[in-house]
């Protein structure tokens, strides 16, 4: 329905029946952003933050000491941001074959290992 059109009373069903449209996309977005706001909120213990990433509390203990992982430490007990670990875990993938030699491009120019022929000499 237009919003130019005058609302009649045979309008009435169809003008409902958008604003109640309306109304679902709105609260989807905003139930959307909620969950994301929740994530980047939500803070794990030490024994959440093993289950998370799969590594023994052993490991993550050594880990905060060497300040290999993000965690924060507001009395005796440690504590890890959902959205914090996610993005470490970004960033400690490995690259691919390809995307290193990219990257070697980009910064040499060329291929890395790759060969220069010897000229033959002719006599």
């Amino acid at each position: 329905m237009q919003e130019t059109e005058k609302l009649t009373f045979e309008l009435l069903p169809i003008a409902i029946s958008e604003l109640l449209e309306r109304v679902r996309r709105i609260e989807a977005v905003l139930s959307g952003e909620k969950i994301a706001l929740d994530i980047q909120d939500e803070m794990l213990d030490i024994k959440e933050a093993s289950a998370f990433l799969k590594l023994a509390v052993a490991t993550i203990y050594s880990k905060v000491c060497r300040g290999e992982i993000p965690a924060t430490k507001p009395g005796r007990q440690l504590y890890f941001n959902k959205a914090e670990l996610i993005e470490w875990l970004k960033q400690k993938r490995k690259k691919t074959t390809q995307e290193l030699i990219a990257d070697f491009q980009g910064q040499r120019g060329r291929i890395p290992f790759q060969r220069k022929r010897k000229a033959l000499r002719s006599y």
